[in-house]
């Protein structure tokens, strides 16, 4: 039972810490949503050159957006036109960090770790995109991208107030996103600080190098968005895990796992593939040794977690109120998610199960390119039963070449 209450105990207190300045993240997304719509961004990285790697870059690092998001994010601009330099550095650089990462690195973390990160997903985004190009300089399919190119009058939507859609984005698309996976984050850093003995890696695992290749071998498969990945990070730091295997850590954990690799092999081709791989694996070792090696070892020292709570003033109302309000959205959008809503049944519609769509940006992205078929009225998903309504005449050949172009798994019809 005293277990119990400690574990929840050091909960509480990860999330006193990170909440007020995660909820300002959320705000911030959803600005960004509202300022930089994605139409912008596929305008921006059409064409193949290093101007649009560039652009693609800087569009990329401050936009929320983990693997799961990014991945049918940028195969959408890639179908729509971009180039594939300028997708990968898309790709590349979003889910290594975002505006909610960075200010929640400054917390757990500090100001060195929160700015580092974005300069070294800005600097891999863009070497990424180059080599992309250098690597695969067949522009395959774009016979294909004519029948789904963009256009404005694809989709309706109903016009909010700006505000409102700040708060719709930021608290109830993009939370429900990376909610399950920022719990889990917190958990797993409870459990290495709890459990784990703090002289594990001071007394066996006192290699720098050593400790970057274990952490990259765990990190390819695994997923965890960049959100999610700062408490672990945090507390791998805490226990002495060199500051470059952590940088390796918060680089490759949210940029690569495997479905991210079989969904880009699909879309992309393997040498797009390889190009973004070669990039994120050779950046992290290579930011990773010049930290370790190079940059002073006091700009990345932090305060162990388990202690930078023991101040009562720390626990301010302010801390404390966004806690409560942080806990209680994520109930909430769990609670949505657990429990579905009822699908209506449009008139001259048909119902098709599609696998591997797992948050909202897979839900936007297959909606918006299924409404640009000519026999299509509307498109709908809906994510806990795997399903989407056409409403219109498309063939099913139609649907399921749009959804497998988008690298997710046309199952038939419900």
């Amino acid at each position: 039972m005293d277990l119990i209450v400690k574990i929840i105990h050091e909960i509480w207190k990860m999330f006193l810490e990170m909440s007020p300045y995660l909820l300002l993240g959320f705000a911030f997304a959803g600005i960004l949503h509202v300022l930089i719509p994605k139409e912008v961004v596929t305008n921006q990285i059409g064409k193949k050159s290093i101007i649009s790697i560039i652009k693609a870059t800087l569009l990329g690092v401050p936009l929320p957006l983990c693997s799961c998001g990014v991945i049918p994010t940028g195969v959408s601009f890639y179908k729509n036109g971009a180039s594939k330099g300028a997708t990968n550095a898309f790709l590349i650089s979003t889910p290594q960090t975002g505006i909610d990462s960075i200010l929640i690195t400054s917390s757990l973390m500090n100001w060195t770790w929160a700015i580092f990160r974005p300069i070294i997903a800005l600097i891999t985004g863009v070497v990424g995109g180059i080599l992309t190009d250098v690597m695969d300089k067949e522009e395959e399919g774009k016979e294909e991208l004519e029948e789904v190119s963009s256009c404005s009058d694809c989709t309706i939507k109903e016009k909010k107030h700006w505000l409102i859609e700040i708060i719709d984005y930021a608290f109830f698309e993009f939370l429900p996103d990376i909610s399950r996976q920022l719990v889990i984050g917190i958990l797993i850093a409870v459990a290495i600080t709890m459990f784990i003995p703090p002289t594990v890696f001071t007394d066996y695992l006192t290699s720098p190098i050593l400790n970057m290749f274990l952490v990259l071998i765990a990190s390819i498969p695994l997923y965890v968005c960049a959100t999610g990945s700062v408490p672990i990070a945090a507390s791998l730091l805490a226990l002495g895990v060199s500051p470059g295997a952590v940088l390796v850590f918060l680089m490759a954990g949210p940029a690569t796992n495997a479905a991210t690799i079989s969904v880009l092999w699909k879309s992309m081709g393997k040498r797009s593939t390889l190009a973004y791989l070669i990039s994120i694996i050779g950046g992290a070792l290579f930011f990773g040794f010049l930290i370790d090696y190079v940059l002073p070892a006091q700009w990345f020292a932090t305060v162990a977690i388990s202690t930078s709570h023991n101040h009562g003033s720390e626990e301010s109302w302010i801390a404390i109120i966004s806690a409560i309000l942080l806990i209680s959205l994520i109930l909430y959008v769990e609670f949505r998610k657990i429990v579905p809503k009822k699908i209506k049944i449009m008139e001259n519609s048909k119902i098709y199960v599609v696998d591997g769509m797992t948050c909202n940006h897979c839900k936007n992205s297959v909606e918006t390119n299924l409404a640009k078929l000519k026999n299509v009225e509307k498109a709908t998903v809906n994510l806990e039963n795997k399903t989407v309504t056409i409403k219109g005449s498309a063939s099913a050949d139609e649907v399921k070449e749009v959804i497998n172009g988008l690298g997710y798994e046309y199952k038939g019809e419900a």
